[in-house]
């Protein structure tokens, strides 16, 4: 679903991307807390998917995890435009965050406008992934499959969260400007994309590929009409 009238990317917006918490940092509870008590301001905060380890809807257990940044983000919901891209570590978000713009996977990209460009914007995971990624991401969205879980919730999360734990996020992309031309490949209609998923914080011609803020410890930020990565730490 591609919306016919783009909303308007503001200047000094934020994009953050693959934050990965509570696993691999708190820079993101920390951005969340320097937003909340005005240390930080925008005009828009873009959540690129993956902020959390792991976070889905229908589920009390999984928000345990995570409580305080959930909590947070519902706050500044009420005072805040915050779009989130859902990524393949967050998703079925709409019923935690009902005051929140939520993008599923299916109906990215979605269209915004920055100045004259039109910029399409996902969390990365929608092209070039292959037939069984995509059979896998409609599985794990299911709410049906994830009501017949609840009677394993507590054992499946514990396990899977171990694990999250241990995973190594951070590493070089091989072949990523390959991967890049393959997905620029579905962009033929957009002067500008922005995605996260990929961990690297690099712009190849058109293509943004967001710094993840568990690895890079950046965001973007919307400066004099352009997308720069800016150090988590000097903002506010």
């Amino acid at each position: 679903m591609r919306n016919e009238e783009p909303n308007e990317i503001k200047e000094g917006a934020l994009f953050i991307a693959d934050s990965h918490y509570p696993h691999h940092g708190e820079e993101f509870l920390t951005l969340l807390q320097k937003l909340s008590s005005g240390k930080i301001t925008t005009p828009q905060l873009f959540l690129m998917g993956d902020n959390f380890d792991l976070l889905f809807g229908y589920n009390d257990y999984i928000k345990s995890f995570s409580q305080e940044a959930i909590d947070l983000l519902g706050s500044l919901s009420e005072i805040l435009e915050i779009h989130y891209f859902e990524g393949n570590h967050d998703f079925c978000l709409s019923p935690i965050f009902p005051n929140i713009h939520v993008y599923p996977r299916e109906v990215q990209p979605v269209y915004f406008r920055l100045n004259e460009k039109r910029v399409a914007l996902s969390h990365g995971d929608r092209y070039a992934t292959g037939a069984g990624y995509d059979l896998y991401s409609r599985l794990l969205r299911n709410r049906s499959i994830l009501t017949l879980l609840k009677p394993w919730e507590k054992r499946i999360i514990d396990d899977r969260m171990a694990k999250l734990s241990q995973k190594e996020i951070c590493h070089d992309f091989e072949g990523f400007t390959k991967r890049v031309a393959r997905i620029l490949t579905y962009y033929d209609d957009a002067d500008l994309v922005i995605e996260g998923h990929f961990h690297q914080a690099r712009t190849l011609g058109k293509y943004i590929s967001l710094p993840s803020l568990a690895c890079q410890k950046c965001v973007g930020m919307v400066c004099n009409g352009s997308v720069d990565f800016v150090e988590s730490h000097t903002l506010g």
